[in-house]
């Protein structure tokens, strides 16, 4: 077995989830995303982030919009759609099942 692959399947698994999640709390700039992912200790590089971010758009779970930036050229915002909102609702339900049936499993 190849722990370190089972262990970024295990993240893989949920970083849209918390992507979305993010989001949440209201417009995001992708680097603030980054940043908040590393505050959580998961971290994720924008080669990651940036295909998650257009297929969750692609999706029809996120916009965005372009902001005038002061530093720099245009940033790009993204921010959650109202089928976003109720995916993200649905994955905190089966997220919150699954944690509840993995500790039951690993703590018998």
């Amino acid at each position: 077995m190849n722990i370190e692959n089972t262990k970024a399947q295990m993240k893989k698994g949920v970083l849209e989830f918390c992507i979305l999640s993010v989001l949440s709390n209201g417009d995001q700039y992708p680097n603030e995303i980054i940043n908040k992912m590393k505050e959580a200790k998961l971290i994720v590089v924008e080669g990651t982030l940036y295909p998650l971010l257009m297929r969750l758009k692609n999706d029809g779970l996120l916009s965005y919009r372009w902001e005038e930036s002061t530093s720099g050229p245009p940033r790009k915002y993204y921010k959650l759609t109202p089928l976003g909102k109720k995916v993200l609702k649905e994955l905190g339900t089966t997220w919150n099942e699954l944690v509840d049936a993995v500790n039951k499993t690993t703590q018998q």
